[in-house]
């Protein structure tokens, strides 16, 4: 296998995974990141059992497994009080299996830990604004008018708004007010639940457990409510007490979490698009999560992609016989699933964000009764799981082990509760 020089830009999950697993493989990687200090943005997420077969392939499954709430079942009921969703991690029929709950913040320390230890060069505070090719080398162009070093590949992992692509994306007409807030204890909520409230398609609140920081402190939960994104001034103007009244309408329990929140600063609207890029293998760059295919979150698969391009990257370079047959193989291998799974985004999406009636109605009288049913069920498990279609046979990637994660996670925890009381 040949080594090259490699230059990633972002330091987000999708590029901080990459860099170790190239680094592993004997490549000399250097990351650019244009915050002077790394640091994660947004607030909860979801690990799928794809997401976690890479991270158990990098040995940080126990730890991130250790940091996150165990998530059994994703549940939704709208404003008549009928379930809208129940999607069952059980009904895949792997002892064990289930979603993982994890902020942000928690996922970037750990690979950022990791990172580190490996030795990795970090170029903090380095805002990439284009690239330029010579031949067959590569250099990164910074806001400074300043260029990297030459490099065999550069890896695109800044994110929806690449400026390593030409053209921008338009984002969908729905956003999410996102925030952090302490957990609850001996409150209302389950901390085996994903739950969501949905009025219509048009409103949705939800409450995902994230477990703790790996730095310690309570546990946490990442809180959300659908808004549109021509609605944010309004929302910003007309102050905190009529959303909250409208929270509290359509789901009353919120009134422990919305108490936490006194200022609108506290909550950052996330935007969304649904684009997937054009990712040539001869041009130089390859493009891994966002930046390669950007999608709503409705399926929660986002850091999940990011981390199985991450890993075709590796794996590629590792079987192909030259650089641009690697990222070809790459390529190859994760499209499959990223058409199928743009596809199967854009088609739910509005049944959970959108002004029509109609698709509200679908998904609670027709979708919703079929779920419960085999193999619906287990289809729709597939689908939450990010197993549909396939994606970890191409990689070579095995379902991450579930009982070791957990008792490795188990005693991370133990660990840590002997060190707070030492």
């Amino acid at each position: 296998m040949s080594s090259y020089r490699i230059a990633i830009a972002g330091c987000g999950p999708a590029g901080l995974a990459a860099a170790l697993l190239l680094t592993r493989d004997g490549h000399r990687v250097e990351l650019f990141e244009r915050f002077a200090a790394p640091r994660p943005l947004g607030s909860g997420l979801m690990i799928q059992p794809t997401g976690l077969a890479v991270l158990e392939q990098l040995g940080l499954a126990g730890e991130v497994v250790a940091h996150g709430a165990r998530i059994t079942r994703l549940k939704g009921i709208n404003e008549r009080g009928r379930i809208a969703l129940d999607a069952r991690y059980a009904d895949l029929g792997i002892p064990g299996l289930f979603g993982l709950g994890i902020h942000r913040a928690s996922l970037f320390d750990i690979l950022y830990r990791a990172v580190n230890d490996a030795g990795i060069r970090i170029h903090s505070g380095c805002e990439v604004t284009g690239c330029t090719s010579f031949g067959p080398t590569h250099r990164l162009t910074f806001t400074d008018s300043q260029q990297s070093e030459a490099f065999d590949l550069i890896v695109d992992a800044l994110g929806i708004h690449s400026p390593l692509m030409a053209d921008s994306v338009e984002p969908l007409p729905y956003g999410a007010l996102w925030t952090t807030v302490a957990w609850p204890e001996g409150g209302p909520f389950d901390e085996s639940l994903l739950e969501q409230r949905y009025r219509k398609a048009h409103q949705m609140v939800g409450v995902l457990p994230t477990g703790h920081h790996p730095s310690g402190g309570t546990r946490e939960a990442a809180f959300f409510w659908s808004l549109r994104r021509a609605d944010y001034a309004a929302w910003r103007s007309a102050g905190l007490d009529q959303w909250k009244d409208d929270v509290r309408e359509l789901w009353p329990d919120c009134a422990i979490l919305l108490d936490q929140i006194a200022h609108a600063d506290q909550l950052t609207f996330a935007r969304y698009a649904h684009r997937t890029a054009a990712n040539p293998p001869q041009d130089g760059i390859v493009r891994i999560g966002d930046a390669w295919h950007c999608a709503s979150p409705q399926l929660g698969q986002g850091a999940n992609m990011a981390l199985l391009d991450a890993w075709a990257i590796a794996a590629g370079l590792r079987e192909g016989s030259s650089l641009s047959e690697g990222v070809r193989l790459a390529l190859s291998w994760r499209s499959d699933h990223v058409r199928l799974y743009q596809w199967l985004t854009a088609a739910f999406t509005p049944l959970y964000q959108s002004d029509a009636a109609m698709p509200a109605a679908i998904r609670d009288r027709v979708l919703a009764p079929l779920a419960r049913i085999w193999p619906i069920s287990r289809i729709q498990a597939l689908l939450v799981g990010g197993l549909f279609g396939g994606a970890l046979a191409p990689l070579g990637l095995p379902m991450p082990d579930y009982q070791v994660a957990g008792s490795t996670a188990s005693s991370t925890n133990a660990c840590a509760s002997g060190l707070d009381q030492s």
